[in-house]
């Protein structure tokens, strides 16, 4: 399988306090982490708050400063975050958020882009009465399929989700998860999606990492994962990281499928 993302022992540390009364103080959030992504792979990476998980994805996107390599074998991934402001043009009505970049990078006609960009938005569920609408007068739901639209415009070769259906009610998680699915398997784009819900971890794609302290304790695709079920893999949390998981907001996940 052609690899798309390498990762050798990746570290990383921030510094914490420096004040008038106390010294700095190095954290180490990344400890030697070693993955690569093949090829059509879509993961669920999932662990505690605190264990890693987003740190790694900022690492790999260049937003974070870190010790160790990172070769991409494709162009600059695409990242949708938990909150969707952070790259939607809250100026801007959501069809000419999705007109702009048609524009620059002349994938249509000028006479087809308004019309482009329409059927585009109700390919996501935005029917025509939102298309003048700005993102702040969207549901968060409608504002993450947007993000989801924009990072996948022009076909990345990995897309990065960092916990993007946390902030969402289950049922209209669910419909952005499924949505997320539909455009991964269409686009055929390998895919590393944070989340702190087990089901999701196991449910998305095709293999699925778990973070313990900065490392990655647990690593499974295939036909072992095929048979996992959610307390399989907290159980091997617990062989694996010498402990139990008791985060109450991943353990509250396995009752929410």
């Amino acid at each position: 399988m052609k690899p798309i993302l390498e990762i050798r022992n990746l570290n990383s540390f921030y510094h914490q306090g420096g004040g008038a009364f106390s010294k700095k103080r190095t954290v180490q959030v990344l400890k030697n982490v070693n993955v690569t992504l093949g090829q059509g792979e879509v993961l669920g990476l999932v662990g505690e708050s605190g264990s890693g998980k987003s740190t790694l994805a900022k690492s790999i996107l260049g937003m974070t400063e870190y010790q160790g390599e990172i070769v991409h074998h494709s162009r600059r991934p695409q990242m949708v975050f938990q909150d969707p402001y952070s790259s939607l043009n809250p100026a801007f009505s959501i069809r000419r958020i999705v007109e702009e970049p048609l524009r620059i990078f002349g994938k249509y006609p000028a006479a087809e882009i308004r019309r482009r960009a329409e059927e585009m938005l109700c390919d996501v569920g935005l029917d025509p009465e939102f298309h003048d609408r700005k993102p702040g007068q969207l549901s968060g739901g409608q504002r993450q399929a947007l993000t989801l639209l924009m990072a996948t415009l022009v076909t990345p070769k990995l897309l990065l989700l960092d916990e993007h259906t946390a902030a969402l009610d289950p049922a209209t998680a669910e419909k952005v998860l499924e949505l997320t699915k539909s455009i991964v398997a269409e686009k055929k784009i390998t895919c590393l999606m944070v989340t702190h819900n087990m089901h999701q971890a196991l449910e998305l794609g095709n293999r699925t990492l778990m973070m313990d302290s900065g490392r990655i304790v647990f690593d499974v695709k295939g036909e072992e994962r095929s048979r996992m079920t959610v307390d399989d893999l907290l159980e091997k949390f617990r062989e694996n990281a010498g402990k139990n998981l008791d985060n109450d907001r991943i353990l509250l996940s396995k009752v929410e499928k």
